[in-house]
C-alpha cells in the first residue's frame, strides 16, 4: 500500500516511517476503514488498490456522513473495475453504520466517480498547516 500511497500523492512526499504509524492507528479506529485489493500473480498476492475511508456524524446529513479519503490503483489495473470494486465495498461499509451519504474528494478522476453515479457538488478548499 505504501507504493499506491506514495505514487498517489501530489502535495506532500509520503514518508513510510509516518505511514506505518499512521496504518496502525488508523487500523484502531472504529470509525475508519481500509480496504484492499490484491491480486495473484507469479510471486504471491500483490496489492493492486486501496481505500482510505472514514465516517462521523453531520448535522445536514440529519445523521452519518461517510467520506473516502485515498482511493488509489496500480496504474496497469486502471480501467479494469478495481477501483469500483473498492467504492462498491465502502458503500456497503458506509451503510453498515448508517451513514446517509457518500462523500469523496477528486480532481483527477471525476469520470470515474460520475460512472458510479456521483453527482459534484462543492469546491474544496484547503490550508497546509
Amino acid at each position: 500500500m505504501f507504493n499506491l500511497a506514495r505514487d498517489m500523492a501530489t502535495s506532500f512526499a509520503v514518508d513510510v516511517a509516518v505511514f506505518a504509524s499512521s496504518l496502525t492507528e488508523i487500523m484502531q479506529r472504529d470509525d475508519a476503514v481500509v480496504l484492499v485489493a490484491e491480486a495473484s500473480e507469479a510471486s504471491g498476492h500483490v496489492v493492486v488498490g486501496y481505500l482510505l475511508g472514514f465516517d462521523h456524524p453531520a448535522f445536514y446529513a440529519n445523521g452519518r456522513v461517510s467520506y473516502v479519503e485515498e482511493v488509489a490503483v496500480v496504474e496497469e489495473r486502471q480501467g479494469k473495475r478495481v477501483g469500483r470494486h473498492l467504492m462498491e465495498g465502502f458503500e456497503r461499509w458506509a451503510r453498515t453504520r448508517d451513514s446517509t451519504l457518500v462523500t469523496v474528494a477528486t480532481r483527477r478522476a471525476d469520470g470515474f466517480y460520475r460512472s458510479l453515479g456521483y453527482e459534484e457538488t462543492a469546491t474544496l478548499f484547503r490550508k497546509v498547516l
